[in-house]
């Protein structure tokens, strides 16, 4: 069908800059310099004002962006961090690449993100850090998590992936723990044509490691200064067209949340138990996603049913981690997540992104209203 509306729609964001896009890909192209250099820099600079923070470090992946940010903390073999299964598998992925393990704790029934009155009696000597994950784009209770975590003493690093230009009263996520991560993959918030990442902090000792640690340990060119240093980079084509995209994210996230509006109240409208995401008083979710939930016997259904109308669906995600293969270990006797397992028999995910047409819009909202078991 021709009239079909996909989940995300990445080409979309392309069609609608393309002259801007195209005409900063062969600026890049044209000056001969690819890795590092001015494009970087001011993307950096103008990404790490927007965010409110100091310092901003661009690398290849926002799985890197964890990954660096962690190891620059000095987390290792045999620590502990603290995170949730209700994410991507990319937070965990990070995690154990530095030789640390995760150790999961469920989400809050509102919000989805990661229950702070949980944690401290998750923590033990071995934790050494905490992830929140400002899931779909809603933002986590930092304070409420900070509070535990200066308390017992651990690094708190934020996954920011999907939560570009979110906030909590006026501080935007990423600016409360010691450094916060990002994704620039290409259905992101902010996102390039391509993989990329950053992290972002207000600390400059940690920021000049973090540079050390993406690049060979190099200050100087062909210098190492320090062992065990890898090679993430942000390039110069994605940040070129990162910079020109980065003027539209506060706008294109107004639209994400217009869009919001209006499918939720048409998830009201219908009367059948699809119920929209929460959104938390004096916080401003940025609906990477926007998802909702319906009792587990409807959703097949439900999605069967949309897409009959040519609404795409999907499910972020169809697992949580500690039930996927390569994390079954994860769990400890008698550890259990009932929030986290009740979630998953139940999430749908929506058409969202800001190039929906007011048709696309409209036929959703029909769709929502119109639903019955």
């Amino acid at each position: 069908m021709n009239n079909e509306i996909p989940v995300v729609n990445p080409k979309a964001r392309y069609l609608r800059h393309q002259k801007s896009i195209e005409s900063a890909v062969f600026e890049v192209l044209g000056s001969g310099r690819y890795i590092r250099d001015a494009h970087v820099g001011s993307f950096e600079r103008d990404f790490a004002q927007a965010m409110r923070s100091a310092h901003c470090i661009g690398v290849a992946t926002g799985t890197d962006a964890i990954f660096f940010a962690l190891k620059a903390l000095g987390i290792g073999t045999g620590d502990e961090v603290i995170t949730v299964a209700h994410t991507a598998v990319a937070t965990v992925a990070a995690i154990e690449l530095t030789g640390a393990r995760a150790r999961f704790v469920d989400i809050e029934p509102d919000t989805l993100c990661l229950d702070s009155t949980l944690v401290a009696a998750a923590i033990t000597p071995a934790t050494k850090a905490i992830v929140p994950v400002h899931i779909y784009g809603q933002p986590a209770r930092m304070p409420a998590i900070m509070k535990v975590a200066r308390e017992h003493g651990v690094h708190v690093v934020e996954d920011c992936a999907q939560s570009h230009g979110a906030s909590r009263g006026d501080q935007p996520v990423g600016s409360s723990g010691a450094c916060a991560a990002y994704s620039f993959y290409p259905t992101k918030n902010l996102g390039c044509f391509g993989d990329g990442g950053a992290i972002t902090t207000n600390d400059q000792t940690l920021a000049e490691r973090l540079r050390l640690l993406t690049q060979y340990g190099w200050r100087e060119r062909y210098i190492t200064e320090i062992p065990g240093s890898g090679n993430s980079r942000l390039d110069e084509i994605h940040a070129a067209t990162l910079s020109h995209l980065l003027t539209a994210l506060e706008g294109d996230n107004e639209r994400r949340r217009g869009i919001a509006a209006l499918y939720s109240e048409a998830c009201l409208a219908s009367g059948t138990g699809i119920t929209p995401p929460y959104q938390e008083a004096g916080t401003r979710h940025a609906f990477h996603l926007y998802v909702v939930r319906l009792q587990p016997e409807q959703r097949d259904r439900f999605r069967s049913y949309l897409a009959s109308l040519g609404i795409h669906t999907a499910l972020h995600y169809p697992l949580p981690i500690h039930q996927q293969p390569a994390y079954q270990h994860t769990l400890r006797d008698g550890e259990s997540l009932p929030e986290t397992d009740t979630l998953y028999r139940s999430i749908v995910s929506l058409p969202m992104y800001p190039e929906l047409s007011e048709n696309e819009v409209q036929r959703v909202c029909d769709a929502l209203a119109g639903w019955r078991d």
